[in-house]
C-alpha cells in the first residue's frame, strides 16, 4: 500500500511541543486577566446552521465562509466569535443577567488567501459587555484598561492603545455636508500612513469621491491634530457647537480619557487618535486599536469598539455592547517572528524525569507520587534503553531535573537529583529532594513571562 505523504493544509498552524506550551500559557494568562474583571467564560459551537450564521453576512465574509452540506442540512464553520455571541444572547436572553460580560477564546475559520502571518484557522480571544437597552459609558473606558492589563500580564511593555469615537468622525463629516460620502472618505483616510497626505488628497478630490479641495484640506487638517491627550481634546473643543453628534462624541471621548487614569492605564500607553475608524457600519461610539510601538508595520494586535445593536438579526430587543478581539494565532506568530517569545520559560511536559535504575520500580513510583502530591510534574521513564539514550530524551524534552534511583539511593531512602541547567548533581533524602525541587521550581518560574521584549 502506497504511503500518503503527511502534510498540513496551507493556512493552518501546527506548533511543536515547546511552542504549544508557550501558546497555552498565553491563553491561560488571557483567561486570568479577563476573569479579574468579572467576565464569564463562554463556548459556542464551531458549526452553526448557515441561515443563522450568515443572517447578516455578505460581500467578502460570505465568500470566505467554510460552508458544506451534511445530508440535507446547510452548515457553516463560524468565521468570528461575535455572530455566535449575538445568536447566544438572543436565544438565552431570558436566562441572562445584564449587563452580560463574557469572554471567549476559540478557533474561527476564514477561507481567505493564506499568506505569511495570515491563517485560515486561527484563535480569537474576545471580550464583550452587552447591555439591555442601555450601556453606560464607563464600560467603554474599562475596555482599554483590560487591554492594558492583558498585554502587561503577557510581558509586553511597548504597546499603545489608540482611542477615538465614531460620533466625532460622523459629526465632523456632517459639518462639511459629506455624510453620504463619509464611508468612502474614511476608507481613503485610512491609507494616510501608507501613501501620505498628498496622495490621499488626490484620491479625495478625484472622480470616485469628488469632494472639493477646500473640503479635503479641512479633513486632512482635522485628522492631523496631534499632541498629548489633553492637547488633542482641547483642539477638538474648537469644533464644538457646530453639530450635535460631534458634541456628543466629544463628551464621550473626554469621559473615557478621564476614567482611563482611574482604571490604572498610564498616559504612555493610550492616545487619542483621530485616524482610527474601525468597521464603518458596525461601530457607533468609542473605537480602539492597539499597536506595538517598535513594530507599527504589524498593524493592530487588538481592536474593537462600541456598537448599538448586537443581535438585530435575531431579536427586536435593543442590545448595545462594547468589545474587543485579539487575533491570538497571528499575534503569537508575529511575536515568535520578532523574537519576543521568552526562551527561559519552562516548556517541558514534566519538571522531573525519574529514571529507575533497578528492576523493582516501586520506589521510583512512590517518589513520583510524592512529587505529584507536592504539585511537581513528574514523568517515569521505564523504557529499556541505554543510559545515554535516556539522557538524550531528557535533553530533548527540556526537563529541568532528572532523578536517579539505584540500589544505593533506595537503601538510604534517598534520590540523586541532577539539575539539567547547571549540570550539578546531589543525593538527598526523598522528602528533602521533593521540597528542594518544589522550591527551586517556584524560584525558576517566578516572574518569567511567556513574552519578553527584545533589547532595542
Amino acid at each position: 500500500m502506497a504511503k500518503q505523504k503527511p502534510r498540513t493544509l496551507s493556512g493552518f498552524m501546527e506548533l511543536l511541543p515547546q511552542r504549544q506550551v508557550q501558546f497555552d500559557r498565553m491563553v491561560e494568562l488571557l483567561r486570568r486577566s479577563y476573569s479579574l474583571y468579572g467576565f464569564t467564560p463562554l463556548d459556542t459551537p464551531v458549526i452553526e446552521a448557515s441561515e443563522v450564521l450568515l443572517a447578516k453576512a455578505g460581500g467578502e465574509t460570505e465568500k470566505q465562509i467554510y460552508r458544506f452540506l451534511k445530508g440535507d442540512t446547510d452548515l457553516s464553520l463560524r468565521f468570528d466569535l461575535t455572530v455566535p455571541l449575538a445568536k447566544y444572547v438572543a436565544l438565552h436572553y431570558g436566562d441572562l443577567a445584564f449587563p452580560f460580560r463574557r469572554f471567549q477564546i476559540g478557533k474561527v475559520y476564514r477561507g481567505e488567501r493564506a499568506q505569511r502571518g495570515r491563517f485560515r484557522e486561527f484563535y480569537q480571544a474576545d471580550i464583550d459587555i452587552i447591555g439591555d437597552g442601555k450601556l453606560d459609558i464607563v464600560n467603554e473606558a474599562e475596555i482599554p484598561s483590560i487591554i492594558y492589563q492583558t498585554f502587561t500580564s503577557l510581558g509586553l511593555k511597548r504597546f499603545q492603545i489608540r482611542v477615538n469615537n465614531r460620533k466625532i468622525l460622523n459629526g465632523f463629516y456632517a459639518m462639511l455636508g459629506l455624510t453620504e460620502k463619509s464611508g468612502d472618505i474614511m476608507r481613503t483616510v485610512d491609507k494616510l500612513e501608507k501613501i501620505g497626505p498628498e496622495k490621499v488628497a488626490a484620491l479625495l478630490t478625484g472622480e470616485d469621491i469628488g469632494i472639493t479641495s477646500e473640503q479635503a484640506d479641512e479633513i486632512l487638517k482635522f485628522i492631523a491634530i496631534q499632541g498629548d491627550n489633553d492637547q488633542v481634546l482641547t483642539a477638538l473643543e474648537g469644533y464644538r457647537g457646530r453639530h450635535e453628534l460631534f458634541d456628543q462624541g466629544l463628551d464621550e471621548l473626554t469621559t473615557v480619557v478621564k476614567y482611563l487614569s482611574a482604571f490604572g492605564v498610564p498616559q504612555t500607553h493610550f492616545a487619542v487618535d483621530l485616524t482610527i475608524a474601525r468597521g464603518l457600519d458596525y461601530y457607533t461610539g468609542t473605537v480602539y486599536e492597539t499597536t506595538m510601538l517598535d513594530h507599527p508595520e504589524i498593524g493592530s494586535i487588538c481592536s474593537g469598539g462600541r456598537y448599538d445593536n448586537l443581535a438585530e438579526y435575531y431579536t427586536d430587543k435593543q442590545l448595545p455592547g462594547v468589545g474587543i478581539s485579539i487575533g491570538l494565532t497571528r499575534l503569537f506568530f508575529v511575536l515568535e517572528d520578532q523574537g519576543y517569545l521568552n526562551e527561559e520559560m519552562v516548556t517541558a511536559p514534566a519538571d522531573v524525569l525519574i529514571l529507575p535504575m533497578t528492576e523493582d520500580l516501586a520506589p521510583a513510583i512512590s517518589f513520583a507520587t510524592q512529587l505529584r502530591q507536592a504539585g511537581v510534574r513528574a514523568q517515569l521513564y521505564t523504557e529499556q534503553k541505554k543510559f545515554k539514550q535516556k539522557m538524550t530524551y531528557a535533553d530533548k524534552i527540556g526537563v529541568p531535573y532528572v532523578a536517579f534511583l539505584g540500589d544505593d539511593e533506595i537503601s538510604k531512602n534517598a534520590v540523586s537529583v541532577k539539575d539539567m541547567t547547571t549540570g550539578q548533581q546531589e543525593t538527598l533524602p526523598v522528602d528533602q529532594a521533593v521540597d528542594t525541587i518544589a522550591n527551586d521550581l517556584a524560584e525558576r518560574v517566578a516572574g518569567i513571562d511567556p513574552i519578553q521584549e527584545p533589547e532595542h
